[in-house]
């Protein structure tokens, strides 16, 4: 079945847990962790995130006002410019992903799969086809809406319209992940599953949202205000602040990023907080060093600047492209995100493809390192008169300074910090498995043991990938909901109480590798059929993807995509 982001197959069926053949996976179906409880460390470092955005913003503003009092129209623009345009575009693509949140244009169809979901009715529903199979139902549902509804939604994309406009759109899903997150935590135990599920999509959000913007606006104006020091010769406490507060952001949110996609993912381990400190130091220092060789050469050679970054772009982006990433539900998407991510190289490291990065870290390393020393040196060697060379060896001295310590942050991460191995390896203990024998939820069987009982008490959490064992009746590719209740009957074993399975969510779609969000964190209409899906159901629903077991079918599926 063609898979898009507009018409991603979901079905939704009571089912036991499936069993696969060893070998296919590195996890079996039983070892998946105790879900999660919202902390407060987990609010404290939401909270720390927000007055560090204000912190970046509000130095900023305050530089480029200076400027302008100081009659320094030239810095001024500058300034205004890295502000402005990153904003405005941040704002666009948050108020579009709102949009599709909380349009209501496929809500009668979706509200109906999540009733007869809940009911394990035998129906089937389209997202392609729903406006005329649920032609009735808007109606009645459209004629039945009270006016206090109808104000309350109007309310609701005016007091959105008006944040975004003001561009708070950030601040304003920092208070939700904040509003959530204490709400999953005071809720009953179904309710706080659905709480903490919301929570984890929007700190997806706010990590996306705000790695775009640290890269577009936080690392070009850190690098300017660096620049204006050297070519000044002096520091202003303005400047000082908006650099610092900058070079903050960035750092914030290369572990904040990594740390929110980590915890999304439930093959993955998650990251400590002394792991996300110690990375945040590591691109911290490397970025400093980085963007303070910028400095001194654009300081000097503002056009040849220029075409050194141009050249480095692209090259970062053809090494990105040729990779084959896979994070985005489209093509197009897909080729626009290895733009974006290829501005990130220009700065500092960022993992976008599965396997050891061991070798792929160390090349790019090597090549900053290369790049550093050579602007460095060419600013030593052209340098204006006015700098002695006391002065230009303490300047090279900090640059390398800063990279040598971003380094040694680095290997601490990797080396003592790293939440390495699978999820299997770190709770093997919670199986009657032995070490070495391997099995994955790919091939349903009728006498597989059901899990733990705690299994079904963890918040929402994806399942591994399965194989597409179901046909699809009449070859309907546009079919998106499929409900079936459970046939399949269960063998008793020893030592583990039986149960009543919830609802599995099916989704026709091979899982993303990490470090890739999973499609349901980047798909808005399957997010929100999920989230409707989850409210409806008295047991939290488990989320399974499809599993493309041979190379042959890998190929012929990605074809069909």
């Amino acid at each position: 079945m063609a898979a898009k982001s507009d018409g991603t197959a979901v079905s939704v069926q009571n089912d036991i847990p499936p069993t696969c053949l060893p070998g296919l996976e590195k996890r079996s179906p039983q070892c998946h962790p105790v879900g999660k409880e919202y902390s407060l460390l987990d609010f404290c470092w939401t909270l720390c995130a927000l007055l560090v955005f204000f912190s970046d913003g509000a130095s900023d503003l305050w530089l480029a006002a200076d400027y302008y009092l100081r009659r320094d129209y030239w810095w001024f623009a500058l300034t205004l410019v890295f502000i402005i345009i990153p904003s405005v575009v941040v704002q666009v693509l948050s108020f579009r992903w709102f949009a599709c949140d909380y349009s209501d244009a496929n809500g009668s169809g979706t509200a109906a799969a999540a009733m007869v979901a809940a009911s394990n009715a035998e129906s089937h529903f389209s997202t392609k086809d729903s406006d005329q199979r649920g032609a009735g139902r808007s109606a009645a549902v459209t004629g039945s809406r009270s006016s206090a509804e109808s104000c309350c939604r109007a309310c609701v994309w005016l007091f959105q319209s008006v944040v975004h406009v003001l561009q708070l759109a950030q601040v304003w899903r920092y208070v939700h992940a904040l509003y959530l997150g204490v709400q999953s935590r005071w809720r009953g135990d179904h309710e706080h599953k659905h709480f903490y599920w919301r929570t984890m999509f929007e700190n997806a959000d706010i990590s996306m949202l705000r790695l775009l913007e640290t890269f577009l606006k936080s690392a070009p104006q850190l690098v300017l205000q660096l620049s204006i020091m050297v070519q000044t010769g002096q520091v202003l406490p303005l400047q000082g602040l908006s650099a610092s507060a900058s070079l903050v952001s960035l750092g914030w949110m290369m572990a904040s990023y990594q740390k929110a996609l980590r915890d999304s993912r439930d093959d993955k381990l998650p990251m400590s907080y002394k792991a996300v400190v110690v990375n945040m130091l590591w691109h911290l220092f490397t970025v400093g060093a980085r963007a303070m060789a910028f400095a001194l050469f654009v300081s000097i050679f503002q056009l040849y600047f220029g075409i050194f970054i141009v050249a480095h772009w692209c090259a970062m982006t053809f090494w990105i492209i040729q990779g084959e990433t896979d994070f985005c539900m489209s093509k197009w998407e897909e080729i626009i995100y290895n733009m974006m991510v290829g501005i990130v190289y220009i700065f500092c490291w960022f993992s976008v493809r599965e396997g050891p990065t061991r070798c792929r870290l160390l090349l790019y390393s090597l090549i900053i390192l290369g790049e550093n020393v050579a602007l460095t040196a060419v600013w030593y060697i052209y340098r204006s008169q006015r700098f002695s060379d006391f002065y230009a060896v303490v300047v090279v001295c900090v640059v390398a300074c800063s990279y040598a310590l971003g380094t040694f942050f680095m290997f601490v991460y990797y080396c003592l910090l790293h939440p390495d191995g699978s999820v299997s390896g770190a709770y093997i203990g919670c199986c009657d498995v032995q070490v070495g024998a391997v099995s994955d939820p790919c091939i349903s069987s009728p006498t597989s043991a059901p899990p733990p009982l705690d299994a079904v008490s963890s918040p929402p959490r994806t399942l591994q990938r399965t194989k597409g064992v179901e046909s699809v009746p009449g070859g309907d590719i546009g079919e998106v909901f499929k409900m079936r209740t459970l046939k399949a009957s269960r063998t008793a074993v020893p030592r583990l109480t039986p149960r009543t399975e919830g609802p599995v969510i099916r989704i026709d779609l091979p899982r993303k590798q990490y470090p890739a969000w999973d499609a349901h964190f980047i798909d808005r209409r399957l997010r929100k059929t999920i989230l409707v899906l989850e409210a409806a159901s008295p047991v939290t629903p488990r989320i399974q993807y499809r599993c493309l077991g041979t190379p042959k079918e890998v190929m012929e599926y990605e074809t069909t995509v």
